[in-house]
C-alpha cells in the first residue's frame, strides 16, 4: 500500500451538515464526503485489491466506490482530516492477513478428566432411576 498515491486518488465533496452550528450550518458545507475507487487505484497490488474488495464488499457502492462521510465538527478542514484518517485505518485493517488456525490436540490428562466426569455423571443419573423389578 502506497499512502502518497492513495491520497492523490481520493475525491472529496463538501455537503451541508446537520448538527451544531446554528445558522452557520445552513450556509456552509462543513460535512466532507470522500470517495475512493479501489479497482482503478494504483496504490495497491492486484492481490491487495482482491482482499479489499472482498472484505469491504458491504461498504462498496454499485459504482465500485468506497464512500465515507464525516460531519462531526464545524470545521470542513477538521472533518476532512478525520475522514482521511478513518479511510486509512479501514484500509489498513482490511489488508491484514488473518493468522491460520493450528489444530491442537487435548492432553491425555484432559481426556481422562472428561471421561471420568462423564462416568460420574452417568452413575449419578443411573442411581436416580427406580430399580428394575423382575
Amino acid at each position: 500500500m502506497n499512502n502518497e498515491v492513495l491520497l492523490t486518488e481520493l475525491s472529496f465533496k463538501g455537503i451541508r451538515s446537520s448538527g451544531p452550528g446554528g445558522q452557520h450550518v445552513n450556509k456552509t458545507a462543513s460535512k466532507v464526503e470522500v470517495s475512493f475507487n479501489i479497482e482503478t487505484s494504483m496504490a495497491f497490488s492486484e492481490q491487495e485489491k482482491e482482499r479489499l474488495l472482498h472484505k469491504l464488499s458491504s461498504k462498496i457502492s454499485s459504482d465500485g466506490l468506497l464512500i465515507l462521510q464525516c460531519g462531526e465538527t464545524r470545521s470542513q478542514h477538521r472533518n476532512k482530516a478525520i475522514v482521511i484518517e478513518r479511510l486509512l485505518e479501514l484500509i489498513q485493517q482490511s489488508l491484514k492477513v488473518p493468522k491460520k488456525r493450528k489444530k491442537t490436540k487435548p492432553s491425555k490428562s484432559a481426556i481422562e478428566r472428561r471421561l471420568k466426569s462423564k462416568k460420574e455423571h452417568a452413575l449419578k443419573k443411573s442411581n436416580r432411576r427406580p430399580p428394575k423389578i423382575e
